[in-house]
């Protein structure tokens, strides 16, 4: 794991993680309640490969009240961010139905159409408004 994070940008503690990770989302087009955390350990950026690691004392599940969607985020999170998508994606669950698919790839429509996507390994894919991810949601 070490050699992914070489030459990152590491914060440590909950302030400046999350100030980290939102100013991540807001550089490369992603809504900016993505990542709802809470108690923030370390969060670590790669600028050369995009590569992101946030850690956070307990796994954290968000209500996105909007689309009435549960998600899970694990106490680690890592993946790989790019303009406007994050690739890679682990530690990160939405609950379907009675299922948790964990999912590995999340994208903003470019050119914008105000519609996200997430997608899972099982091929699941959901589009919902980019507006239930604003900060505060």
């Amino acid at each position: 794991m070490a050699d992914l994070k070489e030459g990152g940008i590491v914060k440590k503690g909950h302030e400046e993680g999350l100030k980290m990770a939102v100013s991540i989302l807001e550089e490369y087009g992603l809504p900016l309640g993505l990542l709802p955390l809470a108690d923030v350990i370390e969060v670590g950026f790669v600028k050369s490969s995009g590569y992101m690691w946030i850690l956070q004392t307990k796994k954290v599940e968000h209500n996105f009240k909007m689309i009435k969607k549960l998600v899970s985020y694990d106490a680690e999170i890592t993946g790989y961010v790019e303009k406007k998508r994050i690739k890679k994606l682990k530690g990160v669950k939405a609950k379907e139905l009675m299922l948790w698919p964990p999912v590995n790839d999340i994208s903003v429509d470019d050119p914008p159409t105000g519609k996200i996507q997430f997608k899972s390994l099982a091929g699941i894919t959901k589009t919902f408004p980019e507006g239930a991810f604003a900060a505060g949601q």
